[in-house]
């Protein structure tokens, strides 16, 4: 089985063209609001070129997100597994099934990672290197967490399933928050959506709706300077903004306190 890195993601040729097609339409409109001009609005759409670059960058952040959300399933099902009185070897033969039931698709990650974490155990790697070959791989912080706290207690010879029951409800409910936040932010995200695009939609009614008042705007050497700083006026208040919801950041800096 091909071991998956989350910290990258190569975009095949198909998915490059789709995403550049699906932009460009949207690029050509938002130049052409700005400027009238077709030559200017077409030339603008090579930056539709870049834009793989950025979906690739949601992807792997979804990615992870996603596998977090299905790394607490797992805790839940090794706690379990460990409360029952079984080693932890042979809890994870467990947790593969229990993942197997929760996720029907057998693509996804978190069985995938489950299987993989089986064949290592059972080719005599300790239960703390597989762990921790999934948290380098997963880029994920709360698995990496989990994956160190495993090794120092292995480590030091401490109670290993107490030390395991701990950390994994520790973990859960701390990726439960980071989720509640995400609800809690989900309404604030569409409010930003609408404010970055009601400039837009004003514009677009001028437009269309009063011709001759707007018409110096575009065929004037100062109406162009002007449609060209609220056209980054208005890119720029939108990377501030998302940039604002990506709670990320903040979570970094909360975790210790977590």
């Amino acid at each position: 089985m091909e071991n998956i890195d989350y910290n990258t993601y190569t975009m095949r040729c198909r998915e490059k063209i789709f995403n550049i097609v699906k932009i460009l339409p949207l690029l050509y409109c938002f130049s052409y609001l700005f400027y009238k001009n077709h030559l200017i609005s077409v030339l603008f759409c090579s930056v539709a070129f870049f834009y793989p670059n950025l979906k690739v960058k949601d992807i792997i952040n979804k990615r992870k997100k996603e596998l977090n959300i299905e790394f607490k399933d797992m805790l839940y099902s090794l706690q379990s597994s460990l409360w029952a009185g079984k080693p932890i070897e042979l809890a994870f033969n467990e947790v593969l099934k229990d993942v197997s039931i929760l996720y029907p698709d057998p693509e996804t990650p978190i069985i995938k990672e489950s299987l993989q974490i089986v064949k290592m155990l059972k080719m005599n790697n300790t239960v703390e290197s597989a762990i921790l070959d999934f948290a380098n791989r997963s880029g994920v912080d709360d698995i990496k967490d989990f994956a160190e706290v495993l090794k120092i207690s292995k480590r030091t010879g401490g109670n290993l399933v107490e030390v395991v029951k701990r950390t994994s409800s520790i973990i859960s409910d701390r990726i439960e928050m980071e989720q509640d936040i995400d609800a809690t932010l989900a309404q604030r995200n569409l409010e930003r959506k609408v404010m970055n695009i009601m400039p837009i939609t004003v514009l677009a009614i001028i437009s269309f709706t009063a011709k001759d008042y707007i018409a110096p705007i575009y065929n004037t050497n100062p109406g162009r300077l002007i449609m060209t700083v609220a056209a980054l006026l208005i890119t720029a208040a939108y990377v501030l903004s998302k940039k604002i919801m990506e709670i990320d950041h903040v979570l970094n800096e909360l975790r210790p306190y977590l």
